[in-house]
């Protein structure tokens, strides 16, 4: 039998290992984790036909610059973590100096996570303006048996965890729609947060926006007091969906006529629709499901793919 050479075992030790599934986050990023995998292992076929180590030095699989980068994870710190319902919190990552993420609106970053010595990566939104000095932030939810939400529910203030990015993204410009319609449940809501600051931080920006977000109860609607004062706004409403309440009567009255229970059916979004004050282009983000049914229900509406955006 043919023994391998210490130099073969030395090469071999060397080699990018491919990414298991549970490490594609599945949206679609570019470059994927397998784009940065195929990358490396042509690096590592050259330096290797040609026995030059240093050739693989380029290789960098994590970076401390705190420079966001689409190709490698970088560290950043939690500065603050704050829950915001049973099973959503709000954390604060530092930037260094007054740096900003400056991220396109409705762009996504993906983090890193190993739970049990499997490597898991997952797709965020930031919440903070894409502007935002010196820190970003992100709306989290932790599911019971999520691998993921298994690593956040560790987290506290001062830990380092591992983010790559920025991905995709609503190319958006000021007053390039008349009215933005945004069909958000749960932490879909995250996406829309800095397209409705940027509008309504804009004078110039004369778009009106619907938001409508889906939520079980009128408690676990996230961010309330931010999305009170952005409906304080002369261009934007907000409605809410509560899936799992009965009755509008406990809800403060404020709330009560811009509430709907039960689910957002295609009656309820054909109603928003036509009271909705110009022909509204529509942006929605949810599990897959709910992204099918709005998809089908606004075709129904007249709205036809062309004039929505699915994040």
């Amino acid at each position: 039998l043919q023994t391998m050479s210490g130099n073969e075992q030395d090469w071999l030790t060397l080699k990018p290992r491919e990414p298991s599934p549970s490490q594609c986050c599945g949206s679609g990023c570019k470059p994927c984790i397998y784009d940065v995998y195929e990358k490396e292992l042509a690096q590592w076929e050259r330096a290797k036909a040609k026995q030059d180590k240093s050739l693989l030095m380029e290789k960098k699989e994590q970076s401390n610059n705190s420079e966001l980068n689409p190709d490698t994870f970088t560290a950043f710190s939690i500065s603050s973590v704050e829950q915001l319902t049973e099973d959503t919190y709000q954390y604060r990552f530092e930037l260094p100096g007054n740096s900003s993420l400056r991220l396109r609106l409705g762009q996504h970053i993906v983090l890193r996570g190993v739970v049990d010595g499997l490597e898991v990566q997952r797709a965020y939104t930031p919440i903070s303006p894409g502007n935002a000095e010196g820190y970003f932030e992100v709306l989290m939810k932790c599911y019971k048996a999520g691998l993921m939400s298994q690593y956040i529910k560790t987290w506290k203030k001062g830990d380092v965890v591992f983010w790559r990015g920025p991905f995709g993204g609503f190319p958006y410009q000021p007053n390039q729609y008349g009215e933005l319609l945004m069909l958000a449940s749960g932490t879909g809501l995250a996406p829309m947060l800095p397209i409705l600051q940027s509008i309504t931080g804009d004078e110039e920006d004369e778009t009106f926006v619907t938001l409508v977000g889906c939520f079980p109860t009128f408690d676990s609607i996230y961010l309330k007091h931010l999305l009170q004062d952005l409906a304080r706004y002369w261009n934007v409403r907000v409605f809410y969906v509560l899936s799992q309440e009965t009755t509008l009567e406990k809800l403060p009255w404020s709330c009560q006529e811009n509430t709907y229970t039960g689910h957002l059916g295609e009656g309820l979004l054909k109603m928003i629709i036509n009271s909705c004050r110009r022909k509204p282009f529509a942006l929605i983000c949810g599990s897959s499901a709910f992204n099918e049914d709005m998809k089908r229900y606004l075709k129904a509406a007249g709205i036809e793919e062309n004039s929505c955006f699915v994040f």
